[in-house]
């Protein structure tokens, strides 16, 4: 009977830790969104628009690293968001922007990491006044290829841990190069329809993902993530390209205008502004 006791109770803090790892990071990433939207009340600080938009300088650069989300996967330079989004900013704001899109098809955030560190976009990142960053993608989609998915899943948090160590060394020296830049990270989204084997699965695990990519922003000043859940996802699967993973034209004016929107409500921190007054 001891036995039998031992081991229900074994399975009830097994049950318990598995949902505290699977649950946990959905509740902490939803807590982080809701401290990064923006108030209602009447404030005096500007908005990311309204901060370039009152810019001394006649232009803006904007500099994008990354992966095929970054670089554009078998669609036109203009179809890019980050062409697009840079676009809608210039008419937003008045001003002539300048993007520089340097993304590179199958890059991993330890490849990224090397590059960055390495100093080959120093000149770029110093003279960009918007960074738009998007790695990460790539670690998950090289470990499924080399292995099952069941011993990929056993592998997810090595996984997690290099991905944020890089992304973490990416952003500080991005800083260091230059601290009043805006950083703006995407969230990683999940291509699978609804009926897909693995959809459950992934969706429960990607919050863990995005958990590590909000708390980089939350220790990095002057930095926005892209909600782009909001518009890739499940019922938005009109978006996503043949392949099933990256976004179609559509798609890419979809997180533009994610981009956008969040440029019009969130709000650019007073240090960077009291710095501007100087």
């Amino acid at each position: 009977m001891k036995i039998i006791k031992y081991f229900m109770l074994l399975v009830l803090i097994s049950a318990l830790s598995l949902s505290a790892w699977i649950y946990y990071p959905q509740y902490q990433l939803n807590k982080m969104k809701q401290e990064s939207a923006p108030v209602t009340e009447k404030t005096n600080k500007l908005t990311y628009i309204d901060y370039y938009r009152t810019s001394p300088d006649s232009t803006v650069n904007h500099l994008a690293l990354g992966d095929s989300i970054i670089r554009g996967y078998r669609i036109s330079e203009e179809e890019n968001f980050i062409s697009q989004f840079s676009s809608k900013l210039g008419a937003e704001t008045g001003k002539q922007v300048i993007s520089q899109n340097e993304g590179i098809i199958g890059i991993t955030s330890e490849r990224l990491n090397v590059l960055v560190q390495d100093g080959i976009y120093d000149e770029e990142v110093k003279g960009a006044d918007l960074i738009t960053l998007n790695v990460g993608g790539n670690d998950i989609l090289k470990l499924v290829k080399k292995s099952d998915i069941y011993s990929a899943l056993k592998s997810f948090d090595s996984l997690q841990g290099g991905f944020s160590k890089n992304l973490s060394e990416i952003t500080t020296r991005i800083k260091e190069l230059n601290p009043a830049a805006t950083i703006v990270f995407l969230e990683l989204y999940n291509p699978m329809p609804t009926d897909h084997q693995f959809y459950s699965l992934a969706d429960k695990l990607l919050p863990k993902w995005n958990l590590m990519i909000y708390e980089t922003a939350k220790e990095t000043p002057y930095s926005i993530v892209v909600q782009t859940t909001n518009v890739i996802n499940s019922e938005n699967l009109q978006y996503l390209s043949t392949d099933g993973v990256h976004p179609n034209p559509l798609g890419n004016t979809a997180i533009s205008n994610q981009m956008l929107e969040q440029f019009q409500q969130q709000h650019k921190a007073d240090a960077v502004l009291a710095n501007r007054e100087k």
